[in-house]
C-alpha cells in the first residue's frame, strides 16, 4: 500500500505540469509552431515581401540556437487576399499545424474574417499586418495586438491636421479602398473636421478586383478639392498618381504610408508625378542617405542579403518584416518555458519601451491589458523625385 500511495502522490504531482504542456499548443521541447496567411498571388501580391522577410528572420534565428532553447517554424500560407481563402488557410494552421499562435496575417478584412474563429479557439492573433484602429478595441478583439505600424485612423488625423494648418478652408478628395482599410482613413478626418466633414470631403471607392480608377480620379479633381488624400495600396496608389499628374492635377496630395513604395509605387507612376507627395514614416528607410553609416541598417542589409536574397532591398516591407519579427521575439523570449496561450497574451499585453533598431529614433513600442497599440507615433516625409525625406518631429495621432 506504501507503494500505490507513493506513485499516487507522484502521479498528482505531475498533473499541473501534465495539464500546462496540454496548454502549450504548437510547442515541444525542441520547436514553437506559428503561422499566418499572406498574399503570395492576386491583387496585393506586393505586400508578400512581409511574409518572406519574416520566413527569412526566424530561419535566422534558428541558426543562432532559437528562443529559449526552441527553434521558431513559421508556416506562411498563400491567401491570394481573399477573405473567405484567409478563413480556410487559418483553419488549417489551427485544426491541422496546431499552431500556437496567429502572427502577421495580411489585410483588414482578413484579419476580421478570422476573429471570431481565433476567438473561439483560444489562439492568440498578433501584430496583425493592418493598421485598422478597430483591431485596439479590446471588447471585440480581446486576443490581438494591432501591428507593428501605426494605425491608418491616426495617420489620416495628422493629415488633416497638416492641411488645415496650411490652409483653414482646405477641402479634400479621398480615394479609398471599398472596406475597413479605406474606411479607417474617412474615420481620421472625421475626427478632425467634426461637423465640417460633410460640406469638405469628397470620396471615391475603389473595388479590389477594378482594373483602374481613373475615373475616380477626374471625378475627384472635379469636385474641386485642394488636398488630395491616396488611401490605396500599392497598384492604385501607383495608378492615383499618374493619372492626377496626367490630367494636370495639383493639388497638396497625402499617401498612406503603406504605398510609399519607391520601387512599386513611385516609380512605376514616374518620379516626376509623385514629386511633392507628402507622407508619414515609423520605419528607418534604407534608401535614405541619413541612414548611409547607421549600424542597424548594415545589419539589416547583411540579414537580407543572408537570408531574402532574392528580395529588391529598396522594398521598404521588408523593413516593416523585419520589425514585426522582432517584436514577436521579444514576446516569445518574455515567455520563458511557458508558452501557454494565457502566458503569450500577457507578454504580448506588457510590451515596456521595447526599442527597435530599425524604427524610426524615438519610436518604442509599448502594450499593455488596455492598449494593444504598440506603435503610435509618426514622422512627415516628402518625395523629392529620388528618395523620401523627412522633416518635423515625432508625431503623435491618439
Amino acid at each position: 500500500m506504501h507503494l500505490i500511495a507513493k506513485i499516487a502522490a507522484l502521479t498528482f504531482l505531475m498533473l499541473p505540469a501534465a495539464s500546462l504542456a496540454a496548454e502549450m499548443r504548437g510547442v515541444t521541447a525542441t520547436e514553437i509552431q506559428i503561422g499566418q496567411t499572406m498574399p503570395y498571388s492576386g491583387p496585393v501580391s506586393a505586400f508578400g515581401a512581409l511574409g518572406k522577410g519574416e520566413v527569412g528572420y526566424f530561419k535566422m534565428l534558428n541558426d543562432k540556437g532559437g528562443i529559449n532553447g526552441r527553434k521558431v517554424k513559421l508556416i506562411s500560407l498563400d491567401d491570394s487576399y481573399a477573405p473567405p481563402k484567409s478563413v480556410e488557410q487559418t483553419r488549417r494552421l489551427v485544426e491541422s499545424d496546431e499552431v500556437a499562435l496567429i502572427f502577421s496575417s495580411i489585410g483588414t478584412a482578413h484579419n476580421t474574417a478570422i476573429a471570431r474563429y481565433l476567438q473561439s479557439k483560444n489562439v492568440p492573433q498578433l501584430f496583425i499586418g493592418s493598421g485598422a484602429s478597430k483591431f485596439a478595441d479590446i471588447t471585440q478583439y480581446p486576443q490581438a495586438t494591432m501591428g507593428v505600424q501605426a494605425p491608418f485612423r491616426y495617420e489620416a488625423r495628422l493629415y488633416a491636421r497638416y492641411a488645415l494648418a496650411k490652409n483653414p478652408n482646405a477641402k479634400f478628395a479621398v480615394i479609398s479602398q471599398n472596406d475597413d482599410y479605406g474606411r479607417d482613413y474617412l474615420a481620421g478626418f472625421k475626427d478632425v473636421l467634426g461637423e465640417k466633414y460633410d460640406s469638405v470631403v469628397t470620396n471615391a471607392t475603389y473595388e479590389i478586383q477594378d482594373p483602374t480608377i481613373d475615373s475616380q480620379i477626374v471625378k475627384l479633381k472635379a469636385s474641386g478639392a485642394d488636398v488630395f488624400v491616396i488611401a490605396a495600396t500599392p497598384k492604385f496608389a501607383a495608378q492615383a498618381i499618374r493619372k492626377s499628374f496626367e490630367i494636370g492635377w495639383r493639388p497638396m496630395t497625402f499617401l498612406s504610408n503603406v504605398a510609399v513604395w519607391i520601387s512599386t509605387v513611385m516609380e512605376p507612376a514616374g518620379v516626376e508625378a509623385g514629386t511633392g507627395i507628402l507622407s508619414t514614416a515609423y520605419v528607418k528607410d534604407p534608401d535614405d542617405p541619413a541612414w548611409k553609416d547607421d549600424p542597424a541598417v548594415k545589419a539589416w542589409h547583411e540579414f537580407m542579403t543572408k537570408y531574402v536574397p532574392e528580395a529588391d532591398q529598396h522594398d521598404t516591407n521588408y523593413v516593416n518584416s523585419y520589425n514585426s519579427a522582432m517584436a514577436l521575439e521579444a514576446v516569445l523570449k518574455a515567455c520563458g518555458d511557458d508558452l501557454s496561450t494565457e502566458n503569450i497574451l500577457k507578454q504580448a499585453f506588457s510590451i515596456h519601451d521595447l526599442e527597435l533598431p530599425m524604427l524610426l529614433p524615438g519610436i518604442k513600442i509599448n502594450t499593455s491589458p488596455s492598449d494593444h497599440v504598440p506603435v503610435d507615433q509618426m514622422q512627415f516625409m516628402r518625395f523629392n523625385g529620388k528618395t523620401w525625406e523627412r522633416f518635423g518631429e515625432l508625431q503623435t495621432g491618439n
